[in-house]
């Protein structure tokens, strides 16, 4: 059994991640900015925390004591080219000084590549509402690279398309690399309960390192 910190707890991808790490006999900190709002998360192997990740103090104190840490981020409020690389650099400060080793981060996968330096969110057409969206990512994958030896940091892209958010858990996926995995025609959506399982896979049993990959069914 682990202790797991998990960031952004209170969103989509941050609770189905808490589920599964909780199915799996780990102790989970719920870190959210206000936790009135997700007083459902407390229970018998989770506790709740407040948490900024912007603020490297919140991020450490949160993660004291803790294994390891997920990142689940999301934020309408701020412009993800300003948010997602503050709350890396929080994350990388924050947990170098709680001593956390491994951090796994929930990526887009529209920043995947499609061919050589050609992202998915580079396509013509591509709506520029989500194109400033997935650069955010691109910036917080950037200061990932740039942050040395410490952290041993991990980036699990799901495929570009809407994410299920009420489909069962299969409990089964393929991972790649930095480029986008080819999908059959009909193949539906993938679910946000099995990026969870990619998502603590990664903590359990790590296979990347200092890398963003790709997952699909």
């Amino acid at each position: 059994m682990s202790r797991i910190v998990i960031f952004g707890a209170g969103g989509r991808g941050g609770r189905r991640a808490v589920a599964e790490a909780v199915s799996r006999g780990h102790q989970v900190t719920a870190a959210v900015r206000d936790p009135l709002r997700h007083k459902d998360l407390a229970g018998d192997r989770v506790t709740l925390t407040t948490a900024d990740v912007t603020v490297a103090d919140d991020v450490a104190k949160a993660a004291d004591g803790h294994d390891a840490a997920i990142s689940s981020l999301y934020r309408a409020d701020l412009p993800a080219r300003e948010f997602y690389p503050a709350a890396a650099h929080a994350l990388i400060g924050g947990l170098g000084r709680a001593g956390v080793p491994r951090l796994v981060v929930v990526g887009v996968g529209s920043a995947l590549e499609i061919s050589p330096g050609v992202a998915f969110h580079d396509q013509p057409g591509w709506p520029p509402e989500h194109r400033e969206f997935s650069l955010g990512h691109t910036a917080e994958l950037e200061v990932f690279r740039a942050s040395g030896d410490g952290l041993d940091w991990v980036i699990v892209a799901p495929p570009p398309v809407m994410l299920d958010e009420h489909a069962a858990r299969t409990g089964e996926y393929r991972s790649g690399d930095h480029r986008v995995l080819p999908r059959a025609e009909d193949a539906g959506p993938f679910s946000y309960a099995d990026l969870a399982v990619a998502l603590v896979d990664e903590i359990e049993r790590p296979r990347h390192a200092k890398e963003m990959f790709a997952i699909d069914h």
